[in-house]
């Protein structure tokens, strides 16, 4: 199953084991056990600390738990953890271990402390690069908690659960049976959400801080870009978001950053928190700003009621995604209206889907997602598509694409419980039309995160924050970065570039006054 190469890397990190650990096999005689089988042999080969039994009594097969001897095992994977889970196992099995994880003592505190049993399941992807957080932070928690257990479950093998649960969008975590929530969640985010007081505790802890240099809002590049170079200035220094990466979180590959050729998003913000925090930086993530106030202390209200007081701010809320504003689309989002093909596609296999969007982004998407669906339908508003003529020339080579131009979506129906097509007009024309399907992939550009600035700092017509060269919005003071601001192109090394200018100007600005 493990190449010779990976034998010889996972090996070296079960050396850091400490005690020994068990893998409990529930099989059946599919192909897919067969090919487990083979993975948990492999690694039970490779340590003494490891062993293996087959008489697992698992609902879902094929399936394996990671446990200690003796005791019934919290750590569940029904799928074959490989592509981008593959360091969820080897997390899973250092932990259930005993090598100690990599996050705070609070929150290791916050999780040993939580009452009451946690029965996880979390529905994944493989090829969804947000799924492996979401995976690693619960099975984290059922490593440390004895009354949580963590259930990982590959859609792509148990289509019949997926479809039994109306899965419509990965990782979708349940917990003791009723769905506790989709998308992207950091662990703090998920011990927060059990931890009914955990917010109020962190905003009274936030609104006690004495007042910053320089305050920085937002985690993407470019805030953690100026708050780096804030810190290196020896001033107090200061982060507020709600969690870090921003969009480039949702990145999968990036081949584009000067100096190293491929990277993934995930791992490029996992560097980014780490060098920000190796300076003495005060990061405080879960936390929404609501709104901005002027003055010789300039003021951020938090959406949790606090409020942090800076002489200088920096503004680098980033951008999301821009949503299609039709009837239907909220009430169907995560329940056929997806934002992320890498992530979502394969829960899609073999059905209908459109894609709006003529971008490179639409175009892209259209493409990986015609090898795993039975059909794409690619909808742009503008009479040809804007995608790059290379893009253009695959997805036209592709037999189960159609491209209709001109087209203006107008409604997202379903049958109340999920997508079931969606109405465009023909610019053209003027006629409507319907297309029945199954899911729909939106690629229609970003927003800048700016709603809470407005009568505050003066913005674009398009919402973005008006600055300067050297990133100065229209109140003293404030300075603003990135891709929620009117800088001409919105890629992470200009936004990085953009961070460390309004950080420096911020500085100029500080010792000057």
């Amino acid at each position: 199953m493990l190449d010779t190469a990976i034998k010889t890397q996972l090996k070296a990190y079960l050396e850091k084991l400490q005690r020994p650990i068990e893998l409990v096999a529930s099989l059946d005689d599919s192909a897919k056990a067969q090919e487990m089988h083979g993975l948990l042999t492999d690694i039970a080969g490779l340590s003494d600390k490891v062993s293996l039994r087959q008489n697992g009594d698992a609902e879902l097969r094929p399936s394996f738990a990671i446990g200690l001897p003796g005791e019934a095992p919290r750590i569940h994977f029904a799928g074959i953890p490989m592509g981008h889970e593959f360091t969820s196992l080897i997390l899973a099995l250092l932990q259930t271990g005993g090598h100690p994880p990599k996050v705070d003592a609070a929150v290791i505190d916050a999780i040993k402390a939580l009452p009451g049993n946690y029965r996880f399941e979390t529905f994944i992807s493989l090829s969804c690069h947000n799924c492996p957080d979401v995976v690693q932070a619960l099975n984290l928690i059922a490593v440390l908690n004895p009354g949580a257990t963590s259930t990982m479950i590959d859609g792509a093998m148990f289509q019949d659960e997926v479809n039994r649960r109306q899965i419509m969008a990965v990782p979708t975590v349940f917990l003791n049976g009723e769905e506790f929530g989709q998308g992207r969640m950091s662990i703090e985010e998920i011990v927060a959400k059990l931890d009914t007081g955990a917010a109020a505790r962190a905003a009274g802890e936030i609104a006690a801080k004495a007042a910053f240099d320089v305050l920085v809002v937002g985690g993407g590049p470019a805030g953690a870009a100026a708050a780096i170079y804030a810190a290196r200035k020896g001033i107090r220094t200061g982060i507020v978001a709600e969690r870090f990466g921003g969009q480039v979180m949702d990145t999968l590959g990036i081949e584009n950053f000067i100096s190293v050729k491929h990277t993934e998003g995930p791992k490029l913000v996992a560097a980014l928190e780490q060098h920000v925090k190796d300076y003495e930086v005060d990061v405080m993530t879960l936390q929404r700003a609501a709104r901005l106030t002027p003055g010789e202390l300039i003021e951020v209200q938090l959406e949790s009621g606090a409020t942090l007081k800076s002489k200088s701010v920096i503004l680098a809320t980033g951008a999301r995604w821009r949503e299609m504003n039709v009837p239907g689309e909220q009430e169907y989002k995560a329940k056929g209206v997806c934002f992320c093909p890498h992530c979502d596609g394969p829960l899609f296999k073999g059905k209908r889907v459109a894609v709006i969007g003529g971008g490179n982004s639409g175009v892209e998407a259209a493409i990986d997602l015609a090898g795993l669906v039975a059909h794409v339908t690619l909808l742009e508003f503008a009479d040809t598509l804007r995608a790059d003529a290379v893009l253009q020339k695959k997805l036209n080579s592709l037999a189960n694409v159609t491209v209709i131009k001109s087209a203006q979506t107008t409604e997202v129906t379903g049958d109340g419980q999920k997508v079931n097509g969606l109405t465009y007009k023909d610019r053209a024309s003027g006629e409507s039309k319907h297309v029945e399907l199954e899911g729909i992939f939106v690629q229609i550009g970003l927003l800048p995160n700016t709603d809470w600035l407005k009568e505050t700092v003066k913005l674009s017509k398009f919402g973005e924050i008006d600055i300067d060269a050297k990133g100065q919005t229209s109140l003293p003071g404030v300075f603003a970065a990135g891709d929620c601001t009117t800088v001409p192109y919105k890629q992470i090394v200009i936004a990085m570039g953009a961070g460390a200018t309004a950080s420096l100007s911020a500085f100029d600005h500080l010792i000057r006054s």
